[in-house]
């Protein structure tokens, strides 16, 4: 068995094997780095996308949003992400779309709605139709259709770490009324 230790983190540690979302901040060669909230960036070779070969590499730019897998995080290492599985296959990793909206929570919120008897996530989806992907290091990017929903979204999502199931309850049946 696994036990956590709940505690206000506020740097995010890199784990082998988490999964993260990561902003890459610059390209040197064939390697990009990426900003995933600890100590130091980490770094991601073209080759770990899904399909990447030497003549055809990914399309990633400055400033684009990554969805990965730390292969590497020690503390006497940098940190080395890959955007594909151990079979080869992306599984939802690598670019995230443009167009949602990211933000940071504590890294316990982000345990407590990966946790597989969250009920805030099952009342979330069923108000609006939306995307969501959860880092482990605490960023969370949420899409839904309009801006309007994406935002409503994202402050519940932020405002639920704080609140009691009575108080949820209260708020989804006041935005499933509107």
């Amino acid at each position: 068995g696994v036990y956590w230790v709940d505690s206000q983190q506020k740097r995010y540690v890199p784990v082998k094997g988490d999964h993260v979302i990561g902003i890459v901040t610059a390209k040197s060669g064939d390697i990009f780095k990426v900003d995933v909230g600890g100590s130091e960036p980490a770094s991601l070779s073209y080759l770990a996308f899904e399909g990447a070969t030497k003549r055809n590499r990914p399309n990633v730019q400055v400033g684009d949003l990554i969805y990965g897998q730390f292969v590497v995080a020690n503390k006497d290492m940098e940190p080395e992400m890959v955007c594909i599985d151990s079979c080869g296959r992306a599984s939802g990793m690598g670019v995230i779309g443009q167009d949602g909206l990211l933000f940071k929570v504590t890294l316990g919120l982000i345990r407590k709605l990966l946790a597989p008897d969250c009920e805030i996530l099952q009342e979330v989806g069923k108000l609006y139709p939306l995307e969501i992907v959860f880092g482990m290091n605490g960023r969370i990017w949420v899409k839904a259709k309009t801006i309007q929903q994406t935002l409503i979204l994202a402050n519940i999502l932020e405002a639920c770490e704080h609140m009691t199931a009575d108080q949820r309850k209260q708020i989804f049946s006041r935005l499933a009324e509107s």
